[in-house]
């Protein structure tokens, strides 16, 4: 009732207004048909009296002309008229001239309105009482002008009385027409929400209705809290993702494919069983989203003592030591060298490695290689499918390593609710065009639910990929591929990392960290430290950010001796001859700006080339003055948000690459071309020199989005996605059993139709 009070006042406020405005046009247009009515009637007089007044005035007979005018005068709308010579005498006048209207101020007002030499016809206002003038010559050639005075009276009651009765029907049918459209709306909305209440009664009779009912119930029941959940206030956690996993998924089980675990067990030179966290982005990220989960994740055991740890089905519970309510299951599979070597670091990095990444790096396609590749996604499938638990689980598919996966889960599967996320770029339909099997790793992909990118331009390249290489139909209002009966949605999901960081909460104090890192590379008290922290990649912009700091000691002589740029890089992917020359050239690029600007105490770069554990990692983001983050090309680079969920202080800068996925969320960030050198290293400069207060403006704001978009939030994203999608299949699914067994004419509109709701 309030809402019909609220448009009822809103419709009266809105005719008052459309009134008034329909009053000013009505009031000018009436305006304009009477002056135009009066100037016809005005030519029609003159010319029926043209012989008469010719006559009369060539006979010299004033009296003649005085009575044809006060004929004329005898129109009850024309009030006086006069004979005016053009010097400005009066010749002939009807007593009922006003004298304001004599010949001379006739003549003046013809000239105000530049109408000399006359020779058309004249309308002046003047106030209650209209005057036209007409031109006329008589015989002589004397020209002379006849002025006619019209009562306006009769105007205002014919407009007057035209305007009411315009704004009374206007208003009227005005009102009419938006009460009855919001009686419309009303019985409309009453009789589909009737409808609705009827067909889910649990009173229904038709024992065939039962299931849809049920079904409609459900996904009614689903979106409300789907809605409501939306609507909650506060930040994702752990907490808030397992009410997802329990309220919207019905604690159904997760499964995770990715080729790297989360845990390697290796064994050292003493003998003894180390535990290491691979120096992964994708672990990172997903790693606690897992424990939040409590499902299974299926990864290739790569580790030395993987074997030793596991059990005969190649299971075990991590994290080691951690509470029982963080645990989950890892399920590694064991791959031969000659599969690891093709699928691995063939097909897979030196083929689509390099085709997504925009960093002159020529992709290498093998046969061989990608007949691994599809027998390892095929083996990697099989243990998904042999870990289910049920019929329709929940698959998280990650990265480019097994785009083969989600159609062969499919297979297996066909209920299963498969989420792919692809970490990396996706590039253009023209370059993807390039890998020899494009047609199949799209059609690979496909078989999931949900296809997830890190951005919105990496999903316009794969639906322009998909539109050109596969027979399907793409529904661009949706972002989805509609591909033989089965749709894939096609989603930007930004990937982040936990929030609060358990490593950076349990790193020491800044000042500790800041005179630990000093007192380990030798450095002075009052040195500057800049940062850089990767997997060593052809991707990443090392060789770049070195040459960056080169310049800022070219540039910037009295920061030698002082500023110190640490590189930590973890060996990767050495067995391919790309990542062994880079290795090498990068050791070479840092000894050379050691010799030309290092002392015997003194050496500006600090690569260390070895594997890193998070607290030492977290250790040096705290003692930094800023971190370069310098990517050529990437998904995301979520070294830039470990960066800031570490410097709880909120000092230092971050340098973020413009090519980083990362840069079109950190905008506080000092946003770089690595290619461009003087510019990076300006950049540096800038972030050495900058204020504390500008540092914590900047570090204040990046946290603040760092911390509200978390891995917890883009985890329950996608999982909130996929309950939708999973309600609406499965009431799909009902409507088109129930369909076939019930009459159509009985059902509701959108059911007969299998319109989705």
């Amino acid at each position: 009732m309030r809402r019909t009070w609220k448009f009822l006042v809103g419709l009266l406020v809105g005719l008052a207004a459309l009134t008034g405005t329909a009053d000013q046009l009505m009031q000018r247009t009436l305006r304009r048909w009477f002056e135009r009515d009066l100037q016809l009637r005005s030519d029609l007089v003159l010319h029926g009296m043209e012989r008469a007044l010719s006559t009369a005035l060539q006979l010299r007979d004033s009296q003649r002309v005085a009575d044809l005018l006060i004929d004329i005068t005898r129109d009850d709308r024309i009030m006086a008229a006069a004979l005016c010579s053009r010097d400005g005498q009066i010749a002939v006048a009807t007593p009922e001239l006003p004298a304001e209207l004599h010949c001379p101020a006739v003549l003046e007002r013809i000239r105000q309105a530049a109408a000399l030499p006359l020779r058309d016809a004249i309308s002046l206002h003047t106030g209650r009482v209209h005057l036209t003038l007409l031109p006329f010559a008589e015989a002589t050639q004397q020209p002379t002008v006849i002025a006619l005075v019209h009562d306006l009276s009769f105007v205002d009651r014919r407009e007057s009385a035209g305007r009411a009765f315009l704004l009374v029907a206007f208003f009227v049918l005005g009102a009419a027409a938006s009460i009855l459209a919001l009686l419309l709306s009303r019985g409309l909305w009453r009789s589909w929400t009737d409808t609705l209440r009827r067909q889910l009664r649990s009173d229904v009779s038709e024992e065939e209705f039962q299931p849809l009912v049920s079904e409609v119930r459900a996904l009614v029941g689903e979106l409300s809290r789907v809605r409501d959940h939306d609507r909650q206030e506060g930040r994702w956690s752990p907490a808030r993702l397992r009410d997802v996993l329990r309220s919207y998924v019905q604690g159904e089980q997760v499964l995770l494919l990715a080729n790297r675990e989360p845990y390697i067990h290796t064994r050292d030179a003493s003998g003894q069983i180390t535990v290491l966290h691979p120096a992964s982005g994708l672990v990172t990220a997903v790693e606690p989203v897992m424990r939040a989960c409590s499902g299974v994740w299926i990864a290739h055991g790569s580790g030395s003592a993987d074997r030793e740890t596991a059990d005969a089905d190649g299971r075990l519970r991590v994290p080691p030591g951690s509470k029982e309510e963080d645990r989950y299951w890892l399920r590694r599979v064991w791959l031969t060298e000659d599969e690891e070597r093709g699928y691995y670091y063939g097909f897979a990095n030196e083929g689509l490695w390099a085709l997504c990444h925009l960093a002159h790096a020529r992709p290498e396609f093998r046969g061989h290689d990608f007949e691994q590749y599809r027998h390892v996604n095929q083996r990697f499938a099989d243990a998904v499918c042999a870990e289910a638990q049920t019929e329709d689980p929940i698959v998280l598919v990650q990265d480019y390593h097994f785009a083969l996966a989600p159609a062969l889960i499919r297979q297996r599967l066909p209920k299963a609710m498969i989420i792919t996320f692809w970490h990396i770029p996706w590039p253009s339909a023209e370059r993807f065009g390039i890998c020899p099997w494009h047609r199949e790793l799209l059609a690979g992909l496909l078989g999931s639910s949900i296809v997830g990118f890190h951005t919105q331009a990496h999903c316009n390249n794969f639906l322009e990929a998909v539109d050109r290489f596969l027979e399907s139909r793409i529904d661009h209002s949706h972002n989805a591929v509609v591909r033989r009966g089965h749709t894939t949605l096609v989603r930007p999901y930004p990937i982040s990392i936990a929030w609060p960081n358990p490593w950076a909460e349990q790193a020491p104090s800044v000042s500790a960290c800041r005179e630990s890192v000093r007192k380990e590379l030798g450095l002075s008290s009052d040195a500057l430290i800049g940062l850089g922290i990767d997997r060593i990649d052809y991707t990443k912009g090392i060789e770049e950010r070195l040459l960056a700091a080169e310049a800022l000691l070219e540039q910037h002589p009295e920061l030698r001796g002082r500023f110190v740029f640490v590189q930590l890089g973890a060996p990767s992917r050495t067995v391919i001859p790309r990542y062994r020359a880079l290795n090498e050239s990068l050791e070479a690029l840092a000894a050379r700006i050691n010799e030309r600007f290092g002392t015997d105490r003194y050496k500006p770069i600090v690569f260390s080339r070895a594997h890193h554990e998070p607290p030492t990692v977290f250790r040096y983001y705290r003692a930094a003055e800023f971190c370069y983050v310098s990517s050529l090309h990437d998904g995301m680079n979520l070294v830039a948000k470990e960066f800031i969920a570490a410097r709880d202080d909120e000092q230092s800068v971050l340098l973020l690459s413009q090519f980083a996925g990362a840069a079109h969320e950190l905008t506080e960030a000092l946003i770089v071309n690595p290619y461009d050198i003087g510019q990076a290293s300006a950049a540096m400069h800038a972030a050495l020199t900058m204020t504390a207060a500008a540092q914590r403006d900047r570090m204040r704001a990046l946290r603040s989005l760092v911390a509200e978009f978390n891995v917890y939030r883009w985890a329950g994203r996608m999982l909130l996605d996929a309950a939708r999608l999973r309600e609406r299949e499965r009431l799909k699914h009902r409507l088109r059993e129930t369909s076939t067994s019930a009459s159509a004419p009985d059902l509701p509109a959108w059911a007969r139709f299998g319109v989705p709701l």
